[in-house]
């Protein structure tokens, strides 16, 4: 046997063992996908310095006291230029909850059905979303009938603080590393004079 012919024979071994390693270890371990993150998991962050957003800061990078509207806010969840559906839907819904700051499930279905919203896209694409980033908070009550005996489980949905915590966390950290940065390097400078 010839050195090319032992290399094809123990490549074909190894490709093998590899397939049959893979489908083992395709239980084990979940491999990353190459695609990017996935929608559910994303949000919509414009340039700091476009036209879409109000400016938020001075030539000097400190916050100015002007606020986004829920609109605006809305946006980053739904952006407006690629969901306009969605967003739409989104803005109305924490508009009515903003002004009641709690809605039950007949609330919510009556805003469904009085909006002419799809029951799909409300229940499946909005609400889910509006959840997972911390703007509202979903609860859920079980009640037994007593006549029937029946449980069901009315929805109750309130206004949250968790999107704003995550992100004043996330923009806090970031300001101390800056900030912390900035002044390792003034050490520096004045420990040379």
């Amino acid at each position: 046997m010839s050195e090319s012919e032992s290399l094809e024979t123990t490549s074909d071994l190894d490709a093998v063992s590899d397939s049959s390693s893979d489908s083992t270890s395709n239980t084990n371990k979940k491999s990353i996908s190459s695609r990017g993150v996935p929608s559910d998991e994303s949000i919509y962050l414009p340039r700091y310095d476009s036209p879409e957003l109000r400016s938020f800061q001075d030539q000097s990078e400190n916050m100015t006291r002007n606020l986004w509207n829920l609109e605006e806010l809305m946006n980053f969840i739904f952006a407006k230029k690629y969901q306009p559906k969605y967003y739409e839907i989104a803005c109305g819904f924490m508009k009515e909850l903003y002004t009641k700051t709690h809605l039950g499930g007949d609330e919510i279905a009556a805003f469904v059905r009085s909006n002419g919203i799809s029951k799909a896209t409300f229940y499946n694409r909005v609400l889910p979303r509006l959840k997972r980033v911390g703007l509202i908070k979903v609860e859920r009550e079980t009640i037994v009938a007593i006549e029937s005996k029946r449980k069901y489980r009315p929805m109750k949905i309130s206004l949250s603080k968790t999107f704003g915590n995550y992100f004043m966390k996330i923009g806090d950290s970031w300001l101390a590393l800056v900030d912390d940065a900035r002044s390792r390097e003034k050490q520096k400078e004045q420990q040379k004079l």
